[in-house]
């Protein structure tokens, strides 16, 4: 199934950002479960909502039923984006972001 292309051109946001944790994540094409990088200060639903809108980034989700640890239901959810959206984000510059995504994690503060 092809991927839906935004109506603007996706942009990167700054490299040290809860939402350049998530969109690193996407990027590199892994699994998101429980975004450690935001400390419950905000929701990895409302990151992507603003990585969507904000940013134009055609992030697709799929919603499952699973158990939790003590037996009741619930329902997760999986963000993701489609191989020729991340092919095309690392070419248009996404691999760079990502590299100074890295350098600026590892510079004191």
């Amino acid at each position: 199934m092809a991927s839906k292309v935004p109506n603007k051109t996706p942009k990167f946001p700054g490299p040290l950002s809860g939402r350049a944790a998530v969109l690193a994540v996407l990027l590199s094409n892994a699994d998101q479960t429980g975004a450690e990088p935001l400390q419950g200060r905000v929701s990895l639903a409302a990151i992507v909502k603003i990585l969507k809108r904000k940013y134009h980034w055609p992030i697709e989700s799929s919603s499952f039923p699973a158990n939790t640890g003590d037996g009741r239901a619930t329902w997760a959810t999986v963000y993701s984006l489609a191989p020729d959206v991340i092919a095309a984000a690392l070419e248009a510059g996404g691999a760079d972001w990502l590299e100074s995504r890295r350098l600026a994690k590892r510079a004191p503060r």
